[in-house]
Order: structure tokens, then sequence, then C-alpha cells
């Protein structure tokens, strides 16, 4: 099921009536500041936003661009392991295993990028050594994944629309909004017709 909600704000005041102060499970996120309320032991970073950060780090100069190239090569080792373990041909301890020196490497790099990175990078980098349990979810909790992209798909439409219409002008609007991309997105998750619902 997706449950869509159109709110007033994207900031933690949004976040937190959408999903409750008391979460529970575990909220795949980017990393906005906005979730930053999150225990990060419940809080899985999306790795595929990271890996457009770190890119953006390694077309810059000097050391931010070797901790960006770095932190991309953690990253790709980081995937090959969890397609291995998703598709059947790496168990599961042995993936969590092979994880341990990729951590390691992470960490030690988001502590040289907090140290020598330029500022913007800086920043994310204590941010991100802040929640560094929310990086690592994915390797301790067999259902989540690195990645919010089933998220993404789904939002996907909702987006588009908001950008074609411009969004609604009146509470009414908003809650139709909110029940027919729910009713449309869920029924199309589940493989049913919409028309025929």
């Amino acid at each position: 099921v997706t449950s869509f909600r159109l709110l007033k704000t994207r900031g933690a005041a949004g976040a937190k009536e959408l999903l409750g102060v008391a979460v529970w499970g575990t909220i795949g996120t980017d990393h906005y500041a906005g979730y930053h309320w999150i225990d990060p032991c419940q809080r899985q970073l999306c790795w595929a936003h990271l890996q457009r950060e770190f890119v953006a780090w390694s077309q810059r100069a000097g050391e931010t661009a070797r901790i960006g190239l770095a932190l991309l090569a953690a990253e790709k080792q980081l995937f090959t392991l969890w397609y291995r373990v998703r598709d059947g041909t790496m168990v599961w301890a042995d993936f969590q295993v092979a994880m341990l020196p990729i951590m390691a490497r992470v960490r030690t790099l988001l502590q040289e990028g907090a140290a020598g990175a330029d500022a913007k990078a800086q920043g994310t980098c204590r941010n991100l050594l802040k929640r560094e349990a929310a990086l690592w979810t994915f390797v301790w909790e067999a259902d989540v994944e690195p990645t919010n992209n089933r998220a993404e798909r789904a939002l996907r439409r909702a987006v588009l629309w908001r950008r074609r219409s411009f969004g609604t002008q009146s509470e009414a609007g908003s809650q139709f909004v909110e029940r027919i991309l729910t009713a449309v997105t869920t029924l199309r998750q589940q493989h049913r017709d919409v028309l025929d619902f």
C-alpha cells in the first residue's frame, strides 16, 4: 500500500504529522534535515541519493574530489555485495561479514571529509557521521533495502502531476488528490485494474 498526504510543509513538522512521533519499523529516506528527528537505528539513508552527492564531490577539486571518488568506490563494493545477497549467490551472514570493512572504510572517509574537504562537504560528512547507523540498517535488517527507489517510483506520478497542475487550491482539492493518488498507486502496486476498481 502507498499512502499520499499533501502537507503545507516538507520540514520535520510535516514528517511528524505524517509518520507520528512514535515511529515503528524502519523508514527509508534521503538525507534531508526534516527527517533528522528519526532515530538513526530506525532509518535507512538512501544510497542512491548519497551516490549523487559523492559524484558531485568527485567533480570538485583537491581533498573533496579524492574523498568523493573513494566513497564512490566503497558504494560500488556495497552494491556488488547487495546484489549478490539479493540474487541468492551470497548468504546473509557472509554478506554482513563482507560489509564490515566497507563500513569501516566509509567511516574513515567521512571523518577525513569532516576534517579536510570543502565547507559544504564537511557539513555533510559531519551530518552523516551523526547518523551513521542509518547508513547501515539494510546490513542488519533483512527486509530493508539500501535505497528508497521503491518509494521514489511510487511518488513519480504525483510529482509529475503537481508540476503540470501547479498543485491544489483548496482543502477539498488536496483531499481528493491524496485519495485518488493513494487508490491508483496502491492498485497498480497490487496489479489490479484501476478502472475496474
